[in-house]
This record gives structure tokens, sequence and C-alpha cells, in this order.
């Protein structure tokens, strides 16, 4: 640590004389001195930047450390918005989801200028689910700033994505952010940052990082926790200094690499990558070079740079900058765009090396909803429509895979993960398409003539009370404990867990620990087989049939266990209403009314008191459903139900 901190010291920030008149939030202009302001105001053509004044840097971190929030605090003081331009919170999360549950699922990229230098600042997930998002845009960029909480120092998701970028041979900038939190050491997250970095065998340059605290929130970073809490402009400064210049040669033949995906109503699908060598004019003739060494010639119909959250379009780009380019409908992460073989002497050997994407490693079933109440809520609901959705979500989404069934109504979807596949899901409902969906399955491989699994690394922090209790749990599910560290009442333990025997663990361990723990997984390898793993599960109470659920007939059944619906719901014939006390599944008539007699009581229509109903949200009904369920999805519902309605 004491080479870090001498660095520390020795890169604090050159303040001039004017600095101390300069409000937080102001544009790059401001932000720099007067001559830099000057000089970005000068005579660069659009997209013409040297290389030396060009930063390609990604920001990465695990969940909820901030990092989205950052990105707005160098947008808004950039320059980016105009002054009485509305803005919202976490403008980076481009839509609903991502703004409802605070996380980031597509990488974007946006850039910003600053000291007449052009700096790309691409946002990725901090979910492993979305790893692939990571693994991708960490080819494309130079450096990287891993931002890390202040309070909760390096998590699960954290050691996944510093990996990676360590392995590609990155040195990253360490951002402690959230320092305006009150009771926190800063410090003490730089010490288990540095401990991080020597478990991940950093080299010796790697383990000396640059580092600066920062509150995105709040929109100030300093180098020592004396200086004055300003702006973002000393960050923007140590990403300058300590961010290297891309690599590559402008008069070289044309090289770049497919990073992203993304689409347009208009355009059709948009290659995003960085220009490696060479230079790109729109309109240019080029070719693109698939896996199998295959050429597809074609034309740059459109040429895009970027500048804060838009697409700007130009005519001319050189190495070293982040380009979208359309006019390849085949287009896939990995593929070179290069200049025609007799174009500048170029030779056919001109694709880079592939970026290697993890395989997905878990698969649901998309079917066309069969259900009594089919039809009735969403806008989308033939198998044709269904289909053509799924592949359009593959023109984007690099690591999802579709594959056709045997099945006219039925495809199998593959993604990374439950949290993956649950964003798809949603995100289809939302846009008004209803289907069904079966229960999560694991991708089992045969590696060396050995059936294999995948195994995850398990993460949890709880109350030291609990661990017994969760201990015996996961031991049921295949789980090998690998570490345990207590500290003052709160225990740590990480454990290898098959991801099958993860299904269904979260809403167990939230109750196991009344709400209070944490928890964190990452995929880690595939090993052998580890058996079966038992039932979590009691049996389940079905709708009788069809109509709708009075609370007289709730009220007399709620011995039987608990309900997940509320009176005055449809329900129809073989459709999952709770869940039974027993091991069995039970059949129980919930629209049965009381019957008016001649003969009554001043008492007998007393109010029914009902418990309250459980809240099935959607990935808590993935985790619960068996094999022999499935789970319908509408605009306006969600219905877990029998795959056989008939039960004979």
């Amino acid at each position: 640590m004491q080479t870090m901190a001498t660095m520390g010291q020795n890169n604090k920030l050159n303040k001039s004389a004017s600095d101390s008149n300069k409000p937080n939030n102001f544009p790059a202009d401001k932000l720099a001195s007067e001559t830099d302001a000057q000089k970005t105001n000068s005579t660069l053509p659009e997209g013409e930047y040297p290389l030396a004044r060009i930063r390609n840097i990604a920001i990465i971190a695990h969940v909820d450390h901030g990092k989205t929030t950052l990105v707005d605090g160098f947008l808004r003081q950039t320059g980016i918005f105009r002054d009485n331009q509305e803005m919202v919170a976490c403008v980076m999360d481009s839509n609903a989801l991502e703004r409802e549950r605070g996380i980031t699922i597509l990488a974007k990229n946006t850039a910003v200028n600053y000291k007449n230098h052009l700096i790309n600042i691409v946002d990725t997930p901090g979910h492993a689910d979305f790893g692939g998002e990571v693994e991708r845009i960490l080819g494309m960029v130079d450096s990287a700033l891993l931002v890390v909480d202040a309070a909760d120092g390096p998590m699960p998701q954290t050691r996944f994505v510093l990996r990676k970028a360590l392995e590609r041979g990155l040195r990253p900038i360490v951002v402690i952010n959230k320092i305006d939190r009150p009771n926190i050491d800063p410090h003490i997250a730089v010490d288990k940052i540095f401990d991080l970095f020597v478990d991940l065998g950093a080299h010796d340059k790697q383990l000396d990082f640059p580092y600066i605290f920062a509150s995105g929130l709040n929109g100030f970073a300093i180098r020592d926790l004396n200086d004055e809490q300003k702006n973002l402009a000393p960050l923007l400064d140590m990403i300058l200094e300590h961010c290297p210049p891309p690599l590559g040669e402008i008069a070289a033949p044309l090289q770049m690499q497919v990073s992203i995906l993304d689409y347009s109503d208009y355009l059709g699908r948009l290659a995003i990558g960085r220009i490696s060598n060479g230079s790109i004019e729109d309109g240019q003739q080029v070719i693109l070079i698939k896996e199998d060494g295959e050429q597809i010639r074609g034309k740059i119909s459109k040429l895009f740079t970027f500048k804060g959250l838009d697409r700007i379009e130009t005519k001319k780009v050189s190495a070293g900058q982040i380009v979208g380019i359309a006019g390849f409908a085949h287009a896939n992460v990995g593929d070179t765009i290069a200049s025609l073989p007799n174009d500048n002497a170029a030779t056919g050997d001109q694709a880079l090396p592939r970026i290697k994407v993890d395989e997905p490693t878990m698969k649901m079933a998309f079917i066309v909803n069969n259900s009594p109440f089919a039809g009735q809520e969403g806008q989308y609901v033939t198998s044709r429509q269904l289909r053509a959705r799924l592949m359009r979500e593959l023109e984007t989404n690099v690591s999802l895979r579709v594959v056709d069934t045997d099945d006219t109504d039925t495809f199998m979807v593959s993604g990374r993960g439950e949290l993956h596949l649950g964003i798809l899901i949603e995100t289809m409902r939302r846009e008004g398409y209803e289907f069904q969906v079966s229960r999560p399955e694991v991708i089992v491989k045969t590696i060396d003539g050995q059936e294999c699994e995948p195994f995850e690394k398990l993460f949890l922090d709880l109350k030291d009370e609990f661990t017994g209790s969760v201990m015996q749990e996961l031991g049921s599910r295949k789980a090998e404990l690998q570490n345990m560290h207590v500290d003052r009442g709160q225990a740590v333990l990480e454990f290898l867990v098959p991801t099958r025997g993860l299904i269904g663990f979260r809403s167990e361990f939230l109750r196991l620990t009344k709400g209070t723990g944490v928890m964190n997984h990452a995929f880690y390898q595939y090993r052998p087989w580890c058996g079966e793993i038992a039932g979590q599960r009691n049996g389940v109470l079905i709708a009788w049939e069809e109509g709708v659920a009075t609370s007289y007939a709730l009220g007399g059944a709620e011995d039987r266990g608990v309900f997940f619906i509320k009176p005055g719901v449809k329900v129809y014939g073989g459709m999952i209403i709770g869940e039974n006390t027993r091991p069995q599944d039970l059949d129980i008539n919930i629209c049965k009314t009381k019957k008016l007699t001649n003969m009554r009581s001043s008492t007998s229509d007393v109010m029914v008191t009902l418990q309250a109903p459980v809240e099935m949200g959607l990935e808590r009904c993935l985790e619960y459903i068996q094999a022999d369920e499935l789970l319908e999805v509408t605009p306006k519902s969600i219905r877990m139900r029998k795959r056989n309605l008939s039960r004979k």
C-alpha cells in the first residue's frame, strides 16, 4: 500500500488560481483552464481527433455502487445538456426497467469533450447475468474506471469484472464512490481493493493503481480527503493522465471489431466498435469478416459518432474512436470490418482476434398461451408474433440463444441466468406480448465424456445467528462451503453451488434471514454433475373450476394453506392459487358462494376476515414453479398453472 499512497500524493491536482471562483456544475470548457477552453472550441473537424487526444474507458462496478450516477455527473458537468434542459436521474438508464430496478442492463456508450480531448465512456452492467456485455466492452477500451462503494468495499461482481479487466492487461483507475455516506473510512475500501488485486494475480504495474475519492450523487471528486469538494475535474484529469491513448495507425488499412449491437427501425442492425487501424468514410465499400472466415462485401450506409446520449452522423472517422455503422444486417459481435483486399495494399489476413463471450447456462421454454384466458389481455399472442419478437431480441442480445423445437408453438430460449431471462420476459410483457414460460433449467454439457453442469460462486452477508439455518438449507442444495468470516456478529460466507441449486433459493434465503441477508453470485465453471437435488416445496392449491374467487370460499379454505390471490380474482380450472400445507397438490373450489335461505340469523352475514395473500412477482414465480407447471405471462397478469389443466 505504500506505493499507492505515494502515487496518491504525487497525483494531487495542480489547481490554478482561478479554480476557486468556479461553481460546481460547469460545462467542460469551464472545468478546464481558459487556455484549454479556447482550444476546445478551435479548429478540430467533427470526427477528427489525433490518437494522442482520444481516451476510451469503461466504467465497471458491482450492482448499485453508483457508476451510472457518476456518468450522469460527467454529462452534466461537461456541458452535454442545455441549461434549461429537463434532466432525470440515471440518464444512461434508457428504459423503464433499468430505472425501476436501479441497475444497468444494456451496455451504452457516450462521449464528452474535456480539455480538447475526446473521452469515450462506456457504462456496463454490474450483474453477473449480463457479464457478456462487460466482456465485450473491455475489448474496445484502453482502461477502466473501477467504481467501488466506500462502505461495502469490493463485492462479488467487482471480482468478476476486475478479473476480466486484469486478464486483458488493463490498468484500472479505482474510484472510491459514495464517500458522503456517514461513518465510513474510504481507506479501508482501498486496502480491500489492493488485497483483491493480489488475489486475482495482478502484476506490479497493475498493483500500483491510481485511486480517487468521489461522490457521484453530489458531483465531486478529490484526490485527498482534505481537498475541497468542488466538481469532477480531478477525476477527468486522472483519466487523461493514466488512461493511455489508443494504439493504431491511421494510415494503415481499415480494421474495426464489432463489440456492441444496436437496432434502429429505420436503419436495421447497427454495429458499434472501436476502429483499431485506418479510417472509415460514409459510403465506403468494405468487407465484413465472419467467424468462419466468410467475407461479405458491403457499403457503409450511415456512419455515427457519439456525443452525450446522441448519435451524430459524420462523414469520416479515424483510428482510436468508437463509431456506429449501418449497412450490415448480418454483423455480429466479434466480426471484423476491414478494407477491401485491393485497398491500401490490404492483405487477406485482416480479421482481428475474436471476442469470446461466455455461453448461456440456463434455458426455458417460451410457449404460446393456451390457457382458458388466452387472448383476453395481450396484443401479440400468435406463435408467429412470439417467434419474430424473440428473433429480434437476438439482434442486440448476444448472450441469448433461441432454438425452434418440434412443436411450432414452443421455442427454447437460453440465457446467462434467471435475471437475464426474467428481464426479457418482463420487457416482452410490457410490449403487449402474451405467452407462457416453463421452469428454468440448467444447460448440461458433456466434457471429456463426463456429464457436467454449471457451478456458481455464492457470497452471503448475514447476521451470525442465521448462519446455521442458511448452511443447512444450502447443504440440501449440494453447496460446498469455501470460506467463512465472522466479525462483530456479521458473517460473510462463500459457497460453491450448482446453478440449479440456486433456483428458488433467494426467497428462502430472505425468509431465513428475516429480510436482512445480502446474496450475490457469479458463474464459476462447469463441473461434474453432483446428483439429484431434493424438492424444496410443498404441494400447491389448485382452482377446481373457472369463475371468480369469493371471500366466503377463501375463508373456508384458509386452513388448507396460504393463498396467492384475493377475492374477486378470475380463475380457471388448473390455475395455481396457493401453497398447500402438505406435500400433495389439492384441488379446491374457491368460487362457491354462500347459499341464501329463508331462515337466516342476524349474524349469518358477518364480514369475513382473511389473511393477506402472498404476493408473487415474476422472478419469484419463476423460482417457484416445478417441471409440471407453467407461468402464464400477460400485460396485466401473471398466473401459475399446471401443464395439464384436466389432471385426469
